[in-house]
Order: structure tokens, then C-alpha cells, then sequence
């Protein structure tokens, strides 16, 4: 039904005002008597070959949405019946901020991909965790945090911390996110020096906790070997729990659009299919030289890309772009297929 009927009226919106649709409907039919549980019978598969615990968290399942969909955490109930092993909200700021002009997503469906330059838009970590406070669902939820567009690089370390305390009773573990393109200057925060800060007084802050948080770590997938070298070493540096691979990629390379076209698109980072192969490359790179658990995004369109995730290392997966693509019933397919390997 998704990808006959529902995808086809969302495309004919622009890409932005179909997300918000695609909420609305979502919360809406949600609302109907045994709907919830009709999503569940359709969607969710509980068996013992897909639970794992990882981070001192118990997964029912490897395959998650990825941050950037539900940003506010407004439907964390309704999307928990589609089948996901676990949610991640955010990217969540301090203060809240309405993000980069409009229009600011835009979709590329002959790479069956996306371009978004949405600057961290969201409502705010006292916001958010009021929201996310009064969820029914139990299903394991991470809170990927960043810094306000307005707050210096070398304040930044103060935003994480503040964000962390915020959410801290309401999320299972936590992301640093110093890897989207489209927040001025962010990037430059994957650099040694500052991100070491930033994890240091982080897991300062988690040591002084009543029960310490995981906390991961997201990287882009456009950095050298170098970089990732550099990434290596912090992870150990700094006892990070895990790692997310990978964020979008600003990389406009081999996409079946004109230069013309992709001009009038602009700037953002992209995610989806063309993503695939080199957040793999990133992957593999980097699983040579961590242990820590990997949660590998990016370009996952069917259950044999998240299996190749997996077989490159990777311990849980997490679908977005993927997601609004192939819809719902791409979790199922994911989680049937690794029952039938395991």
C-alpha cells in the first residue's frame, strides 16, 4: 500500500510539507481504536535471533530510525508500532531554532536519495524533554545532541553539556552530533583538539551521574584516512561507548542529476542510495582499528544493504531516507532476513 498508494501522494508534495502530512496522518489514524495494534501484527517481529544487548541495553531488534525523522520527538508512540528496534530523536540544540530558510529538503528520486539543509531545526532540549517525557512506549530511545547555529565553536562544549543534563532521564543513550553540513562551522568540530574536548568534559559529566549513559559518537562520511585515524585514537582516548556511521555526505558525485539542476538545489548533505558505498568505505576503514559497537546508517534501501552493514562490522543499523522510499514494511524485510541467516 505504501509504495502504490501513500508515496505517490506525498511525492506530488514538496518534500518538507510531506513530512509534516506524513506525521499528521500517522498521529491521526494512530488514534483509532486497535490501529496501533494493527501496525504491530503488521509490522513488528519479536523473536530471540534479532534481540542483542549492546551498551547495556537490550535491542528487540537491530534496526533503527535514524535522527533527523521524528527531530522533536513528537510521535515517538506511533512510530515504535512500525516495527523498530529502537528510536533516535534530534538532532536536539539548547535553544530552540527555527533552522535554515525554506525550502530546505528536496528529494532526488532517480538516485532514490535526498539533499537536506535543515540547520537544526527543532524546539529545544526543555521542550523536547517534557515531550518525550510523557511517551507510553518503552522502546529504547537516543538523544542526538548538537550545538545552536549562534553558539562559537569554542562555546560548544557547553550546548552538549547542557543538552546532556536535560535529557538525561529520558533517553537510553546519547549522540554527539559535530558531523551535519549544514550547521556554519560544525564540521570543524570532528577536528582532534575540539571534539576531544567536548567528549572529555561529556564523560566527565556522565562519570558524575548516577548511572553513567552511553555515549556514541557520529562522524561524516567525508573524512580521509587521516581524520579517521584521529577518530580512532579519540574513541579510545576517550572510552566512547560506540560509534554512528555515518551522517550525510556533501559529496555530489555520480548522481543522475545536471549540474544545473543540482545547482539550483544547493548546498546540504545528501543520504540515500549514493551514500551507500562510501559510508561502507568509512565503515570498513574504521572497524579495523576500534572494538567499540558500530551503528551503521546510510543508503540502507533493502535488507541486503543492512546485511552488508552488518557483515562489515556493524552491530545495529538505521534507516531515514530508506525509510521514506520503501516505507515501513523495509524494517520487517531487514529483521526477516537476518532471522533466516542467524
Amino acid at each position: 500500500m505504501y509504495k502504490l498508494i501513500i508515496r505517490p501522494f506525498l511525492f506530488l508534495l514538496p518534500a518538507e510539507t510531506a513530512h509534516h502530512v506524513t506525521f499528521f496522518l500517522l498521529k491521526a489514524v494512530c488514534k483509532i481504536p486497535f490501529v496501533k495494534n494493527l501496525f504491530r501484527a503488521t509490522y513488528q517481529i519479536n523473536h530471540p535471533k534479532l534481540r542483542q544487548e549492546l551498551f547495556g541495553l537490550i535491542f528487540s531488534n537491530p534496526v533503527g530510525l535514524a535522527a533527523g525523522l521524528d527531530k522533536n520527538g513528537i510521535a515517538i508512540d506511533e512510530l515504535s508500532c512500525l516495527g523498530f528496534g529502537f528510536i533516535e530523536i534530534g538532532t536536539v540544540t539548547p535553544v530552540p531554532q527555527e533552522g535554515n530558510p525554506s525550502p530546505r529538503l528536496f528529494r532526488l528520486p532517480k538516485n532514490k536519495a535526498l539533499i537536506n539543509r535543515m540547520g537544526f531545526n527543532n524546539d529545544g532540549m526543555v521542550e523536547i524533554g517534557k515531550r518525550i517525557k510523557k511517551r507510553n512506549s518503552r522502546i529504547i530511545l537516543g538523544g542526538n545532541i548538537g550545538k545552536n547555529k549562534l553558539t562559537p565553536n569554542e562555546n560548544a562544549v557547553d550546548d552538549y553539556k547542557k543538552c546532556f543534563h536535560e535529557l538525561y532521564d529520558e533517553v537510553d543513550y546519547f549522540v554527539v552530533n559535530v558531523s551535519s553540513p549544514n550547521t556554519p562551522g560544525l564540521r570543524a568540530l570532528q577536528e582532534k583538539e575540539p571534539l576531544m574536548k567536548i567528549l572529555n568534559e561529556l564523560q566527565q559529566v556522565n562519570a558524575n551521574m548516577r548511572k553513567r549513559k552511553p555515549l556514541l559518537l557520529k562522524i561524516a562520511p567525508d573524512l580521509t584516512n587521516e581524520q579517521l585515524d584521529d577518530i580512532a585514537e579519540i574513541v579510545k582516548e576517550t572510552k566512547l561507548d560506540g560509534l554512528i556511521i555515518s551522517n550525510t555526505t556533501i559529496d555530489r558525485s555520480n548522481l543522475n542529476y545536471s549540474t544545473s539542476e543540482l545547482e539550483t538545489i544547493g548546498a546540504g548533505g545528501l543520504s540515500g542510495k549514493p551514500v551507500f558505498e562510501k559510508s561502507n568505505a568509512v565503515l570498513s576503514y574504521i572497524r579495523q582499528k576500534i572494538t567499540v559497537p558500530i551503528i551503521a546508517s546510510g543508503g540502507i534501501m533493502s535488507a541486503e544493504d543492512a546485511l552488508r552493514k552488518i557483515e562489515l562490522g556493524a552491530s545495529l543499523v538505521q534507516i531515514y531516507t530508506g525509510f521514506i522510499y520503501e516505507g515501513p514494511k523495509l524494517v520487517t524485510k531487514i529483521n526477516k532476513k537476518l532471522i533466516e541467516i542467524r
